[in-house]
């Protein structure tokens, strides 16, 4: 049986994520993966869009980890040179019966921080984005779009850079805790323990 300091189980862009900033931090870290590669499952799915953080109800753990995250995100490609570009975005009030709606969304990503906001007339909307038809319309600067594949292999390399580890074809049955010790029971009979 081998011992491993933490271990991450899944080699999506979460779990790669996390197991980067652990060995950032000086822990000796693993990540298993059931898969032969990284990011198959959800994280091959990603619409890859960095959002600014609008939608959350203000002060909930999703609107201030989306705003700070979107930070360390933008800094994080540029430092690894993952391909991404801060494009924003247009939220538009299709017609005058939801600027209301409009307005208050654009208090709430105000409250949230979420960067710059600005309120479009129709006209003003059109200048970005001359084929919409709209009443009005949020200007978010800070929405971006992303490389999601090219990030999960950024974030592997600086764990490997970093002294990690990602072990791939490595699936977790079960995990058998106690207060002292937790063990990782493999598919393949293997056990770990951290």
């Amino acid at each position: 049986m081998d011992t491993m300091d933490t271990v991450v189980v899944g080699a999506g862009v979460i779990g790669l994520a996390c197991a980067y900033q652990l060995s950032q931090a000086g822990r000796e870290v693993m990540v298993l993966e059931q898969h032969s590669a990284i990011g198959t499952e959800t994280s091959a799915r990603s619409s890859e869009v960095i959002h600014a953080g609008l939608y959350y109800p203000t002060g909930s753990l999703k609107a201030r980890a989306c705003v700070a995250g979107k930070s360390m995100l933008y800094q994080f490609c540029r430092e690894h040179g993952v391909p991404h570009r801060q494009v924003g975005k247009l939220i538009v009030a299709s017609d005058k019966t939801q600027l209301a709606q409009l307005h208050a969304l654009k208090r709430q990503g105000d409250n949230n921080s979420a960067g710059d906001l600005r309120i479009l007339s129709a006209r003003e909307a059109q200048r970005l984005e001359p084929e919409l038809r709209c009443a009005g319309a949020i200007y978010s600067p800070t929405t971006g779009i992303i490389d999601s594949h090219s990030l999960m292999l950024a974030l592997e390399a600086a764990l490997e850079n970093n002294g990690g580890e990602l072990v791939l074809a490595s699936r977790v049955s079960r995990v058998e805790a106690s207060t002292s010790y937790c063990q990782l029971v493999m598919a393949d009979g293997g056990w770990l323990q951290t």
